[in-house]
This record gives structure tokens, C-alpha cells and sequence, in this order.
């Protein structure tokens, strides 16, 4: 067996590609991964290149891959499966595509999914020294945030180690983590979506502890929005449903987003913890995308980019589907998508400001009450007054008027 990675120009030129984030995570997965095979007598064998052509050069009996959602990784399974004796492997889910009709709703889904018998989890092969050059490993490149989490196997097996023994039953008290000041959260997600650990062994070893139902309807809802992936490629450009929503370009308001500068400290916050450590509570992401969408008009495409570029986690079937969710044109079938209140949502998920606090500093001596009250802020040395009423513009959406793009 000759343990393969081949780094496509056809995806890491990509703008997905090019996140300086993800590409330091990978490097250093790809790192830790090479150390545990030379410990199995064996090494990874890198290359770059075409897949389909850096396969020939080896001349392999078979090709075991693990099955992927996205149109590129399909069109590129079909590619070596006309070559070579391709043997797909449902690793990227817990359950496989297969074994599940596609559903555009979760719950129906959710109900199949946990009927579903999960597979055995497989040992470690037993390699030896193959013989082929190895190539080399990519460079470890800067990050682009500076608190941004360690690729690899070992950091996501001690992660997932302590969440099991210690956060997961905290998890299920706090209602899915919903606090965000608390931080109740698996933080796994960077380590599921590059392969550093499986879902079906978070699933499996979630269902021993007796208390994780909460934490696997979170896993279950990745591998829902695989599988429609899987189903609908096109999902990762196009709405799954053509509905009508603000269209909005990228302009200032959008960069008062990217940059957490809009007056509202919930929002910032989120938006700065994005920027510093590659990561995003879910919350706040809802409620920073809800915040771009329907308050300030912005396509939601634009958005979801922005997120990619520094999500160490930035998965397109999970990133783009909870898009769509909020945007009106996914799953969810609220006719117009969900829009949040930053204002109610920080009382209600940061009643102490504790998680505003942490990322604005510029708020950082204020009472929650200050922090809660977004339009008495604007003389806070160096903080801005919000860049919209949100209270107006979510008045005229219950009207059913279209509110002016910003």
C-alpha cells in the first residue's frame, strides 16, 4: 500500500485554495500524518499535480479514495475510475451517501440517519518501506490568524479525547453550546473536515457516552448538507431554491463587516474571532451572516467567500448550505430564510458581554447593559455607531418591503 497525497493546482489555486489558514493546517496535518506512518514503517508519498496523471506515475493494482460531495471532487472520481480500479471508502460522513435516499429537509433525514447501522471502525494497516520516492511535504506557510488551531491528527485525537471525557456532557446542559462566553464547543470541526479524525468514530464513541444525543444532531446536520451536496453539486455556486432575496454587491457596509466595524458589538465580535483565530462560534456565525444578508443586502455568495478565506473548518457544504439557510434559498423552508436580532441575540447567548468584551477591546470597560444598548455607543473612543437601524429594516421586511441595499 503506498499512503498518497497529491496537492491539485486545480484546488489550491482556487481563491478556497489560497487561505493562508487552511493552507497551514493542511501542511501540518500532512506533517503529523507522515510522522505516524513512519511509525507503521512506512511514509507519505506526495505529489503535485493532476490526480488522475501524479496516479499513472505510480502505476497502482487499485485506488482507495475516500468518496467525496463536491462537483470537482466527483468529475475527479470519474476521472481515475476511467484509468484505474477506484474504490471509494465513506469516510467524509458518518453514514454513507448510499446508504440514504437524498433529503432537502433535516428532521426526516435525522430520523433515517440514526436508524442507520454505523460500520465497523477499521485498525491502522500494516505497511512497510514501498519503495517509492516520497517527495516532499508542502512548507508550514504564516497564517493568516495569529490564534488559529494546529493541523493534525494527534492535536484532533487530544481534542476529541478531552471533549468526550469532559465537554460533552457540558455541551447537552447548555443546549448545544448556545453560550457564548462559555465556549462549550467541540472546536473539532477544522480536524473533521480535513480527515484528521472520522466522524463515524465521533458518532460511535458520542453514543457510548450516553450524553452526546445533542452533539451527534450537530454531526448528523454535516453530513446532511454532504449528501445534498453530493446530490446538487451546482449548491456550491447556485440557490437550491430560486427565491427572491437582496442581491447586493460587496461594497462599504460589506467592509464594514469583513472588518468587524458595524456598530453592533455582537456582530464585531463574531467577525473579529473569525479574523484572529480561523474560527467562529456557530452562533455568531448565524447571526453575522443573517446580519450581512437581510440587513445589509449583501449576497450572500459574497459572504460565504469571506468566510473560506480564513475558516480553518471552511467546509462548502456546510459553509454554503447554512448560507442558503439564512439567505431563504437552502433547506430551510421559512419562505425568506431567518433573520436575527443582534441586539436580543447578544442578551439572550452573551448576557454578561463576556464574548464582547473578549473580542472588542474598545467595549471592554463597559456594563452589559452599555454593550447591549448598540446606538448609545457612538462615543466610545474609537468605536463606530451601527452602520444600519436594524429595528427599522426588519419592520419594513414585516411589511413586506424590500429594504434598501447598503
Amino acid at each position: 500500500m503506498v499512503p498518497l497525497f497529491v496537492l491539485d493546482p486545480a484546488i489550491l489555486d482556487t481563491h478556497f485554495g489560497r487561505s493562508a489558514n487552511r493552507r497551514r493546517f493542511l501542511a501540518e496535518s500532512l506533517a503529523d500524518l507522515d510522522q505516524s506512518l513512519r511509525k507503521l514503517g512506512s511514509s507519505l508519498v506526495v505529489r503535485r499535480g493532476d490526480t488522475a496523471t501524479e496516479l499513472a506515475g505510480l502505476e497502482p493494482d487499485a485506488v482507495y479514495a475516500a468518496e467525496d460531495a463536491s462537483g470537482h471532487a466527483q468529475a475527479r472520481e470519474r476521472r481515475i475510475a476511467d484509468c484505474f480500479d477506484l474504490r471509494l471508502v465513506s469516510s467524509l460522513t458518518a453514514v454513507a451517501f448510499d446508504d440514504l435516499k437524498t433529503y432537502r429537509v433535516f428532521t426526516p433525514y435525522f430520523r433515517a440517519w440514526s436508524d442507520v447501522p454505523l460500520r465497523a471502525i477499521e485498525d491502522a494497516p500494516r505497511l512497510t518501506a514501498h519503495g517509492v520516492e516520497p517527495g516532499e511535504l508542502p512548507p508550514l506557510p504564516a497564517r493568516r490568524s495569529p490564534e488559529a488551531a494546529t493541523g493534525g491528527e494527534r492535536a484532533g485525537r487530544e481534542r476529541l479525547d478531552w471533549w468526550l471525557s469532559a465537554g460533552l456532557a457540558r455541551y447537552g446542559e447548555a443546549r448545544g453550546g448556545d453560550d457564548l462566553a462559555a465556549d462549550d464547543t467541540s472546536r473539532l470541526s477544522p480536524y473533521l473536515h480535513f480527515g484528521c479524525i472520522s466522524p463515524l468514530e465521533c458518532v460511535r464513541r458520542a453514543r457510548e457516552t450516553g450524553n452526546g444525543a445533542e452533539w451527534i444532531r450537530e454531526l448528523c446536520w454535516r453530513d446532511f448538507y454532504a449528501q445534498l451536496l453530493h446530490a446538487f453539486p451546482e449548491t456550491s455556486r447556485a440557490d437550491l431554491y430560486d427565491r427572491d432575496y437582496a442581491r447586493g454587491a460587496a461594497g462599504p457596509a460589506f467592509d464594514a463587516w469583513r472588518d468587524g466595524r458595524t456598530g453592533y458589538p455582537l456582530v464585531d465580535a463574531g467577525m473579529r474571532q473569525l479574523a484572529r483565530e480561523g474560527w467562529m462560534h456557530n452562533r455568531a456565525r448565524l447571526v453575522t451572516a443573517s446580519f450581512l444578508v437581510k440587513d445589509l443586502g449583501v449576497d450572500w455568495r459574497h459572504g460565504a467567500a469571506w468566510f473560506e478565506e480564513l475558516l480553518l473548518d471552511g467546509d462548502v457544504a456546510s459553509n454554503r448550505g447554512n448560507w442558503q439557510w439564512v439567505a431563504g434559498t437552502g433547506v430551510d423552508r421559512t419562505q425568506g430564510g431567518r433573520m436575527f436580532n443582534p441586539t436580543l441575540q447578544a442578551k439572550r447567548r452573551d448576557p454578561r458581554g463576556d464574548y464582547v468584551r473578549r473580542y472588542v477591546p474598545e467595549l471592554a470597560h463597559l456594563e452589559p447593559r452599555q454593550i447591549h444598548e448598540p446606538w448609545k455607543l457612538g462615543g466610545v473612543p474609537g468605536y463606530p455607531q451601527p452602520i444600519v437601524d436594524h429595528a427599522e429594516i426588519a419592520t419594513r421586511r414585516r411589511r413586506g418591503e424590500q429594504p434598501t441595499l447598503f
